[in-house]
């Protein structure tokens, strides 16, 4: 991981996405197949903390690269979006 404020823990991005864990877990397991994310565990004791351990994710350069691209189709075969 380059950039560790960058990272999200797989809640963070269930509350961001509204996405359900059965649906959003899978997700991050083909991203991090492709190579468009990394995860890592945090490395706190998580009885420490009083709660299971979180897992975060990161995005790749290679994740970067095909998001920005993909937006870019999108957005010029429907014509832009008006706040991009």
């Amino acid at each position: 991981m380059t950039n560790p404020q960058l990272e999200l823990s797989g809640s963070q991005i269930a509350g961001a996405t509204k996405l359900a864990s059965g649906t959003l877990y899978p997700i991050l397991v083909r991203l991090e197949g492709a190579k468009w994310l990394e995860s890592r565990w945090e490395t706190e004791d998580p009885s420490a903390l009083g709660r299971p351990r979180r897992r975060f994710y990161q995005i790749t350069g290679i994740g970067t690269k095909a998001a920005k691209k993909a937006f870019k189709e999108i957005s010029s075969a429907i014509g832009g979006f008006s706040w991009a």
